[in-house]
């Protein structure tokens, strides 16, 4: 009874609230009106505003929910700019059930009223929901507890062992060790503060050369970053650009991943993926780029704008807060240009609108989708937040800029761990970041042509007078464009067409790649110094480019020459760019498309920058400084890492699986090649596995305090958690 008197009290609030306001907005829009035109009283003054009132939140309740089913299909960020329209449309539907039929309004009117009423009753329904957070919490306990009987009620549920922790793994997008440390050191990340000191231990790992989110979350996700030798490349036999943030590519790298590890990845048992651009195997998929590329019911990649803008107060908001974005940008677009500010890239045309995309809509919309997984009780949840990422591409790693999105995601990341208390089961919250970001002034800037003309020069080819851009391929303009239904790139680079001779060159951050399509197969040193002669030295005394990777041999200025098969060559050569360097540059070149020749630019140990071929002054995607030097964070009662921490993705995946399997959790074998299980699979999957085909102790991250040998088993395949949200 107190319980339904307390949300009685609330709805009547929330009601009065708004008949105050719209009575407000009556007064002062001179196209909207609650009275006849000879006048009414004081009375039915308020009594049409108290109508009009809860006919508009009724019809917000019942009506909102369908109009944003039945516009699911429209792409997100038309979605988006409709709320204000389909809001005002609300508006005017309430008006015309008052019983006295006093309401009037223009629709641009009613446009701004309902934005306004939607925004107060959000504001008002928040404050009482703080006000009485006891009331939450008791809530929140209830449901748990009823799921937690329906288990034990279930069909099999006598004897079952309680329901095991989930993991939460929460990817921020290209914030680096050094960044995160920073941040939590200097107050502008608290909630990382407060994790660092009382129960979550820290590690940084190294990424493959190919150090940006495309390689980095395939390997995470799915245990394989083979054959993935930068963000773009072109692969002859296909005579297609393989992008991996194009929807298509990524689908495609996705298929060699679970083809050449033979299971479905980290998340195939009870999983979610949100926001990311691989499914993980996941089931449950929100915001994924390599389904989005689908059509019909078999792209579920989008739901999760459904789940979200389906309540018309978080519409609003989020609307609201993507146009203070876009001017927030403006802002500091403006005055870094009027301080003088450098290095310094264009931040017009549409990147304002990009940024708010990533940084509140997709932001908003992944958080929503995490606490509906968390709170349905799944395993397993993988979620990307990519902000801090897209806004260093443009401002750079470190500044004003980017600690007021680092502060934004703590928030966040606190208000997970507050819903984390309330789930029906235990969360276990990870923390992790697919790779950092180098500072530097583009190869554009700094010496006043791109990669591309440099190539051609070299050559012997025509170059245009004036040095065109190369566009960011960072991940969040391929969230919008697919949001979109737009393709991710266009242009001869993107689409080489066929029969083409000249060179195709593509930039990865500060990593660039050259093929030749009229030569099949890879193209040896002695075939490009033959039809090429100048190429080679031009592109390696170049002061912006640090080294050269062609046929197995690495070129460096002034004539240096390391071959990757004798032991210790390559090593001396690329010391400067790093530990792992000569590794991580050997194991490309032995990648069946590895292009003709790779570029990695020139890096500075001093000042850690390095040129990035991309119009980016925070970049990523090669060997030199912080962008190689992801983080891993994770709670202390959960096994250690190998010191001196993970190397490659790869071993990054192998350390996400021994835990779920220290959990207790859904399992992915580590042995020989698996089928991908699926769904109702499970169970049938689960029984198949022969323990005595399990993989070596060896294979599983060491937990002295685990006396339990490690199989291929899922023991907890009979605790089953139900899909529910509140």
């Amino acid at each position: 009874m107190r319980s339904t008197g307390g949300a009685l009290l609330r709805v009547i609030v929330v009601w009065a609230v708004s008949t105050l306001t719209m009575l407000v907005l009556a007064g002062i829009l001179p196209d909207f009106r609650l009275q006849s035109g000879d006048g009414d009283s004081v009375t039915q003054v308020g009594l049409t505003a108290a109508w009009g009132a809860g006919a508009f939140g009724l019809l917000s309740a019942l009506v909102w929910p369908v109009l944003v089913r039945a516009l699911l299909l429209v792409p997100a960020l038309v979605l988006g700019l409709l709320v204000f329209f389909l809001n005002g449309s609300l508006l005017l539907m309430a008006l015309r059930l008052i019983p006295s039929g006093h309401g009037e309004a223009a629709p641009e009117t009613a446009v701004v009223v309902a934005a306004v009423m939607s925004a107060v009753a959000s504001a008002t329904s928040t404050a009482l929901a703080v006000r009485d957070d006891e009331a939450y919490r008791r809530r929140l306990y209830r449901l748990a507890d009823r799921r937690r009987r329906r288990h034990r009620r279930g069909p099999g549920a006598d004897g079952a062992r309680p329901t095991p922790p989930g993991l939460l793994f929460l990817q921020l997008d290209g914030v680096g060790h050094r960044v995160l440390r920073e941040a939590a050191a200097g107050g502008v990340m608290p909630m990382v503060a407060d994790w660092l000191e009382h129960s979550h231990r820290i590690t940084p790992w190294r990424t493959d050369w190919s150090s940006q989110t495309g390689a980095s979350q395939l390997g995470i996700l799915h245990g394989s970053t083979f054959d993935v030798p930068a963000f773009r490349w072109y692969e002859k036999e296909s005579g297609e650009v393989m992008v991996c943030n194009r929807p298509t590519s990524a689908a495609e790298l996705q298929r060699r991943a679970v083809a050449r590890t033979g299971d479905g990845g980290l998340l195939t048992l009870d999983g979610a993926s949100r926001g990311n651009l691989f499914s993980g195997g996941a089931d449950q998929l929100a915001l994924v780029l390599s389904v989005s590329a689908r059509r019909g019911r078999a792209n579920r990649s989008r739901a999760g704008y459904f789940a979200y803008f389906s309540d018309p107060a978080n519409a609003v908001r989020t609307a609201v807060s993507f146009v203070a974005e876009v001017g927030r940008e403006i802002v500091q677009s403006v005055r870094a240009r009027l301080r003088g500010d450098g290095p310094r890239v264009s931040r017009g045309g549409l990147y304002p609108l990009i940024r708010a995309f990533a940084t509140v809509v997709e932001r908003d919309v992944v958080v929503a989708a995490v606490i509906g997984d968390m709170l349905a009780g799944r395993s397993a949840i993988y979620a990307d937040l990519v902000a801090y990422d897209e806004v260093a591409h443009h401002s750079g790693p470190r500044g004003r800029d980017t600690d007021q999105v680092l502060a934004r995601l703590d928030r966040s990341l606190a208000l997970l761990a507050r819903v984390a208390e309330h789930a029906p089961r235990t969360y276990r919250i990870v923390l992790l970041s697919d790779h950092g970001q180098s500072p530097g002034e583009t190869f554009l800037s700094r010496y006043g042509l791109t990669l591309k003309d440099l190539v051609r020069a070299g050559c012997g080819l025509p170059v245009s007078r004036r040095a065109g851009t190369t566009p960011s391929g960072a991940e969040a303009r391929a969230a919008v464009l697919a949001a979109l239904h737009r393709p991710v790139e266009e242009g001869e680079e993107a689409q080489p067409r066929p029969g083409r001779r000249e060179p195709v060159v593509l930039a990865s951050g500060n990593l660039g790649v050259i093929s030749f399509p009229g030569m099949p197969g890879r193209a040896s040193r002695e075939w490009i110094e033959r039809a090429h002669p100048a190429l080679l030295p031009t592109l390696a005394n170049h002061p912006g480019i640090g080294f050269l990777l062609v046929d197995g041999e690495v070129l460096g200025p002034g004539g240096a020459v390391a071959r990757l098969a004798e032991p210790g060559e390559a090593e001396a050569l690329l010391a400067p760019f790093g530990p792992g360097a000569a590794g991580a540059v050997r194991r490309s070149d032995g990648f069946p498309h590895v292009p003709d020749i790779m570029v990695n630019s020139a890096y500075d140990p001093q000042t850690g920058q390095v040129h990035a071929f991309e119009e980016q002054i925070g970049s990523h995607g090669g060997l030199g400084g912080e962008q190689g030097e992801a983080f891993l964070m994770w709670p202390a009662d959960l096994s250690d890492p190998d010191p001196p921490g993970p190397v490659g993705a790869e071993a990054v995946h192998r350390v996400l699986r021994g835990w779920l399997q220290e959990l207790d959790g859904p399992q992915v074998p580590l042995g020989p090649a698996q089928p991908a299980v699926t769904g109702a699979t499970a169970a049938a999957a689960a029984a198949a596995v022969d323990p005595a085909e399990a993989p070596p102790a060896e294979a599983w991250v060491k937990d002295p305090r685990s006396q339990a040998p490690p199989s291929g088993t899922f023991p907890s395949a009979g605790v089953s958690v139900p899909d529910e949200s509140l």
